[in-house]
């Protein structure tokens, strides 16, 4: 199954590890370290040609995480994400 999270953008729902506010939790200092952290390494990839509303954390096989922004608001990414409806064969 998949999550599509904005411009034709799809990941695999099972690497997803969390979908995070990014207006509430880049107060923090931990998060904004761990998305510098990514930024660094070029794991961050922007979905959006808007401001992000929100990102979300992924895991490959390897165990790197990958950060994804989107302009897609928290609960819609986790409404999509619960539903049935992104099945792709």
């Amino acid at each position: 199954m998949y999550l599509h999270i904005g411009l034709n953008y799809m990941i695999k729902k099972k690497d997803i590890v969390g979908i995070f506010d990014i207006e509430t939790t880049t107060g923090s200092m931990v998060t904004r370290s761990f998305l510098t952290k990514a930024q660094k390494g070029n794991r961050i990839i922007s979905v959006t040609s808007e401001l992000p509303r929100s990102f979300i954390v992924c895991l490959d096989k390897g165990g790197k995480e990958t950060v994804f922004l989107t302009s897609l608001s928290t609960l819609t990414l986790q409404k999509r994400n619960s539903s049935r409806e992104t099945s792709v064969n």
